[in-house]
């Protein structure tokens, strides 16, 4: 299982809403929208389940045994003692302070910028597909791919035209935005500084949103404010707000 001691605090709350089956219909369908997109979110979703519904059945099977250990041998049914009353009690208080306290390491871990990058990054939606341009099709190819959250095969197929097209913006551009969705800001980050010189790209804002984004999840704040400034994005003038 995989370490996730920098999971938000925000981002822990909102999984245990899922598992719990208490989220409002508006944000269940937003999370369920982001699963189906996103593989290593799928993964992280079913370990963070598994290690909570672990706590909780490990605190149960200990209750048990304690009750059991309490039951006389004649098998005659009678009312749980005050012990077995107060253990039951306790393990399920222990139980939830080691769920809160798993909260908290998450928490007081995760820096407000890695918090900010959590609350404010979501994969470019990508361009249509379906619009049978067989003059491109290795491009749209690997964007069905990317949409679907492959990245690292959208990656290695861009970077095979990359190679042939090396002054594409386009390709660039989705190239950058599959290595950030696919948690590497540090090769995502030339692409995006490439694109952001031409300013004719009809995707520059974006570009620009997106590099501040990877500056701020590497930790270079002053990079990371430079770029939202630059970008004429709404999001990138919230995000701005708050950095200030």
């Amino acid at each position: 299982m995989k370490d996730h001691s920098d999971i938000p605090q925000e981002l822990f709350e909102a999984i245990e809403r899922y598992i719990q089956g208490t989220m409002p219909p508006k944000e269940l369908k937003d999370f369920n929208e982001y699963l189906n997109i996103d593989a290593d979110f799928r993964l992280q979703v079913e370990e963070i389940k598994t290690l909570l519904l672990g706590i909780e059945t490990q605190a149960l099977k200990e209750q048990l045994d304690v009750f059991h250990e309490e039951i006389p041998k004649n098998n005659h049914l009678k009312k749980p003692s005050k012990k077995v009353q107060y253990l039951f009690i306790s393990k399920i208080a222990a139980a939830a302070a080691i769920i809160i306290a798993i909260g908290s390491i998450w928490f007081f871990s995760s820096s407000p910028n890695q918090k900010l990058y959590a609350k404010y990054f979501k994969p470019d939606p990508g361009l249509p597909t379906t619009m049978g341009n067989t003059a491109n099709f290795e491009f749209y190819d690997a964007m069905v791919n990317y949409k679907h959250g492959d990245y690292a095969l959208a990656i290695k197929k861009w970077e095979k035209l990359n190679a042939i097209k090396p002054d594409n913006d386009t390709i660039a551009y989705f190239l950058g935005v599959a290595h950030l969705a696919n948690k590497n800001e540090d090769r995502a980050i030339p692409f995006f500084e490439k694109v952001i010189l031409n300013p004719d790209f009809v995707f520059q804002s974006d570009a620009y949103f997106y590099l501040g984004l990877s500056y701020l999840k590497n930790g270079n704040y002053k990079a990371a404010k430079k770029n939202f400034s630059l970008s004429k994005l709404e999001t990138s003038k919230e995000l701005l707000k708050q950095l200030d």
